[in-house]
């Protein structure tokens, strides 16, 4: 019997080593300030983590006015993106069952996407290029679209306004866009599109989702949106007040597709994960009490089969990875709205107020934009954020 239980003992031990060791990568320590731990972990930390990080700095370097840092980040970002789906072997490795989520390289959920590609739409509106700004905001849809299944298309509402508004502006009929956005506005009116306008104010505020995990095995990925302490914004050049409300809301495109609530993600990881894990306990109690209880040398060595079997499909589970992967662009804003009017040459100045819920201005969230109008014959863009440096000059 001793020579029969030495496998069985053998591999008991070997699947307790492997639980026991675990590696981790080395992460660079942070000190809370983004613009300093993002370029860090960018250049040293994990190649998996790499765009999230790149996101994260993207967001930052907009906020501060950095928009040359958040560019050269966004376009890496979108250069990762172009060519993940298919050709990136990590992203192949965690479709299986035996990879964790989190290992593989992170390109974010459609609405993470999304935003990558508004900003960089605002940011190329900046540098006067209208036809490649209007192809980041149809990128923008389609990451939100089921282009495969066509169960349901994009339903950002900025994006399809800015693709109108860009097509007037380069002569062409943005009608269809607009209808679009309209349709997805949610109980508020769009301002009509004036494709004179020549100075586009591109606004955010409050904070936007989060990730965490849910389930027996952490397998069910959620989001929480936090309520946020601004509710709508007050736009004042000179003698005019243009009241902004927000167009499009990140916590629920976060937690939708094609307007539908979501599930969780990630459940059939753990149905898997159940199903072996219960029948390698069952294999291996079975074939063990057949192995004590019986004298006969065949019996045993059947009943130690039996358990050795039950031990490789428990560990078959315990090498399924089914945990969700909450990794998040997590300094992205709760709302995105806009504001576009036409300005005389000369210089303004704009203060964009931020308002709660009750309408009431929050102070210290208030941003004062000096615009030095050049020409009429380029468009002047802001972005702003509740985040934001003040006072700016443009």
């Amino acid at each position: 019997m001793k020579l029969l239980w030495q496998p069985v003992l053998l591999a008991l031990a070997a699947s307790l080593a492997g639980c026991a060791t675990s590696r981790k990568p080395a992460v660079p320590p942070l000190t809370g300030d983004i613009l300093v731990d993002a370029p860090r972990a960018i250049a040293s930390g994990p190649a998996r983590d790499r765009v999230i990080w790149q996101y994260r700095l993207a967001a930052a370097a907009m906020r501060q006015g950095k928009f040359d840092l958040a560019k050269q980040n966004l376009d890496e970002v979108l250069l990762t993106l172009g060519g993940i789906y298919g050709k990136d072997p990590d992203a192949k490795k965690a479709r299986s069952y035996f990879r964790a989520e989190a290992r593989k390289t992170f390109i974010g959920e459609p609405y993470e996407r999304s935003m990558a590609y508004i900003y960089r739409g605002i940011i190329y509106w900046m540098d006067g290029e209208r036809d490649n700004a209007r192809a980041c905001f149809r990128s923008a849809e389609f990451e939100d679209s089921d282009a495969a299944l066509q169960e349901y298309a994009g339903d950002w509402v900025l994006p399809d306004y800015l693709d109108g508004l860009a097509t007037a502006k380069l002569g062409g009929d943005g009608s269809d866009a607009f209808q679009r956005a309209q349709a997805n506005a949610r109980g508020i009116k769009l301002p009509p599109a004036r494709p004179e306008a020549n100075v586009l104010f591109f606004v955010e505020f409050g904070p936007g989702p989060t990730k965490y995990a849910t389930g027996q095995y952490q397998q069910e990925l959620r989001f929480n949106t936090p309520a946020s302490p601004v509710a709508s914004a007050m736009l004042k050049v000179d003698a005019r007040q243009i009241p902004i409300a927000p167009t499009d809301d990140v916590g629920f495109q976060a937690t939708t597709r094609g307007g539908r609530v979501m599930d969780h993600i990630l459940g059939n990881k753990a149905v898997f994960k159940s199903a072996t894990d219960a029948a390698g306990s069952v294999a291996m109690l079975g074939g063990i009490t057949t192995a004590v209880a019986s004298r006969d040398r065949t019996t045993q060595q059947v009943g130690l089969g039996i358990a050795l079997a039950g031990l490789a499909t428990t560990l078959v589970s315990a090498a399924t990875v089914p945990k969700a992967d909450t990794r998040a662009w997590d300094n992205l804003p709760r709302y995105l709205s806009f504001a576009c009017l036409p300005l005389p040459v000369g210089q303004h100045v704009a203060t964009l107020q931020f308002l709660d819920s009750a309408g009431q201005v929050q102070s210290n969230l208030t941003k004062t934009i000096t615009l030095n109008i050049a020409t009429t014959d380029r468009d002047k863009v802001v972005f702003v954020s509740d985040a934001s440096i003040t006072p700016q000059t443009l």
